[in-house]
This record gives C-alpha cells, structure tokens and sequence, in this order.
C-alpha cells in the first residue's frame, strides 16, 4: 500500500491457501496494510490501532480467526518512507490485487520519469524476487550474518587438513564470495548473467539514479 510517498507492505500467514481467498481475510489484510503504512511498520502501534469498525487490530484478527477456524498471525511488517523516490513494484503468486505469496518493492531515487526508468523498475524488482538478496551492498550486510557464515566456514575447514595459512585465504574467498552473490548491487543481473546490477545501473542513462531500498517477502520464509 502506497500512500504520500511511503510505501508498506506486510505479511499475514494462514493455514491454508482457502483462507486467503476469503474475503473477510481479504478485506481485513487491505486495511491492515494502510494501517501499518500509517504506523511507519511499528508492529505494536499496529495491533492496538483501530479499524474501521471501531475495534482495535488485535481484537479483529481475534475475531476473524474464530469466525474462519484458522490460525492466522501478523508477520513481519515494513514500510519504505523515501524522498525523491519511485516505487516499484513485482507480485508473484497473485491472489487478488495487492496480495501475493511473494512481494517486491524497491526505490530508484531520480528526478526522471520514463518509459526506460519504468522498465528498468520493473524489471530490478523481478531479480529481487528471482535472487533473493539480503542486504544492498556487501558492506551493508548485517554483522550477525557474516560472523554466522564464518562460522560455518570455519566448520567446514576445520577438518580439512589444509594448512592454516591455506585455510585462511580459502576463507576469505568464500565470504568475499557469500557476501557479494548476496548484495543486490554485486549479484549477476538475472536477465545478463555476464553483468552486475550496479553495471546494468551505470549503463542506464539517468543522472543520479540510484537504488535507495528495498524489501522482499515471501509466506514462509
């Protein structure tokens, strides 16, 4: 949902896919959207929000899940609030407008608007969901992760019976490795394989364009 320049999206996780075809699940998981847009993605704000029929977020869901027999439960939640930003958006395994197993959104920040732009959008967030990545540059994924794949490295190497110097430099090839097949700017662009993103983003010719954000959510991940 995009509303003055912020953009949400949330996932919502049912049981089964029957339920997310209901249209009380439906029409409960659109406002809830705009609702969270209006909440900046503050889950806690979110739940005690009030809907339209007066009562709060949680006491709907509550509500809802006795009416249909399922569980249902409110996942993760976002919203990108970008200045001088276009949205773009890619859905895969649509249900009904604006609800997906798999939503994309990412921000180009440019002054331009065109048909060029608008391809290119479209076609970055398409990789997005085809590539999965988890930060947007190498250097901007998170510490936690990377002391995590080190450590599975590390694992690996142990009985290797190489040197350790050997080793060593072995380990800093797979995390240099793992860190940019995981950074949207550093992954083979899914269209050229031969190509980065950030190359493919350098030959386009708009000034200044840049990729601010971006979010990927698929049930179940």
């Amino acid at each position: 949902k995009e509303d003055k320049g912020a953009i949400a999206i949330i996932e919502i996780n049912s049981e089964t896919d029957f339920v997310a075809k209901n249209n009380d699940f439906i029409k409960f998981v659109k406002e809830l959207c705009e609702i969270s847009n209006r909440c900046s993605s503050d889950k806690e704000k979110l739940i005690n929000s009030k809907m339209n029929n007066g009562k709060t977020v949680n006491d709907n869901l509550v509500n809802l899940i006795a009416k249909i027999g399922e569980k249902i439960t409110i996942g993760k939640t976002k919203t990108l609030e970008q200045d001088k930003c276009q949205n773009f958006i890619y859905q895969h395994s649509v249900i009904t407008d604006n609800i997906s197993k798999l939503g994309v959104i990412v921000s180009l920040e440019t002054k331009e608007s065109n048909d060029q732009l608008n391809i290119f959008g479209k076609q970055l967030s398409m990789h997005i969901a085809a590539s999965n990545p988890i930060a947007l540059a190498p250097e901007t994924i998170e510490k936690q992760i990377i002391d995590k794949e080190i450590d599975l490295i590390s694992e690996e190497l142990k009985n290797s019976g190489k040197p350790d110097e050997i080793a060593k430099k072995i380990s800093l090839g797979k995390i240099k490795k793992f860190k940019e097949e995981n950074s949207l700017l550093t992954q083979d662009w899914f269209m050229q394989p031969k190509k980065k993103v950030k190359d493919v983003l350098s030959e386009i010719k708009i000034p200044s364009l840049k990729i601010k954000d971006f979010i990927r959510f698929k049930i179940g991940d």
